[in-house]
């Protein structure tokens, strides 16, 4: 448990070093998944709009998904259409160093301090973003940074993508299931 917590404080202060630590050690898959769980638990208890026990675990899952297809998605443009001639990487390495990234998620608890709700979701949220950076830098074997940040952003619109698209696809599917039978 102390190895997770300061591997979690390491991740947050955007230590390189921790995220090149978690891509070697491949035994390390499950801790990235509970920062990845805490992170959702704590900005699903630091979000007013969540309630209840149903909630949470529809964020956890929701969370834990997002994590699989953002890994995907930056293990693919970086290795693929964005590889520096260093870059080596695979899927689980990407798991593991993007999980981390979620650490400074824990601070959206904070969101449940009235007066804190706007800070708890914006400033961790820009702090995942750059702990995201500095995973994807450091798992792809990247030497520049503002490929590491085009890998992110093409990524993050790609994933939207995907997102729109199923709750289009649910949606409409959603809509179908419950209109009258004429």
């Amino acid at each position: 448990m102390a190895n997770l917590v300061d591997r979690m404080v390491r991740a947050a202060r955007l230590d390189a070093n921790l995220y090149e630590e978690v891509e070697a050690d491949t035994g390390a898959m499950w801790q990235a998944m509970t920062v990845v769980l805490l992170s959702s638990l704590a900005g699903g208890i630091g979000t007013p709009s969540q309630q209840g026990v149903a909630a949470l675990v529809g964020t956890a899952i929701g969370s834990l998904l997002g994590w699989y297809i953002w890994a995907f998605l930056t293990y693919y443009i970086g290795t693929r259409w964005l590889p520096e001639p260093a870059t080596q990487a695979d899927t689980g390495q990407m798991l593991r160093t993007l999980g981390f990234a979620s650490a400074p998620g824990l601070l959206r608890i904070l969101g449940i301090v009235p007066g804190l709700r706007i800070a708890a979701l914006i400033i961790p949220s820009i702090w995942m973003l750059l702990a995201m950076v500095v995973a994807v830098r450091q798992a792809l074997d990247y030497e520049s940074t503002a490929r590491a940040v085009g890998v992110c952003l093409i990524g993050f619109l790609a994933q939207m993508a995907i997102i729109i698209a199923l709750f289009v696809a649910f949606g409409l599917a959603a809509s179908q299931s419950t209109a009258p039978v004429a």
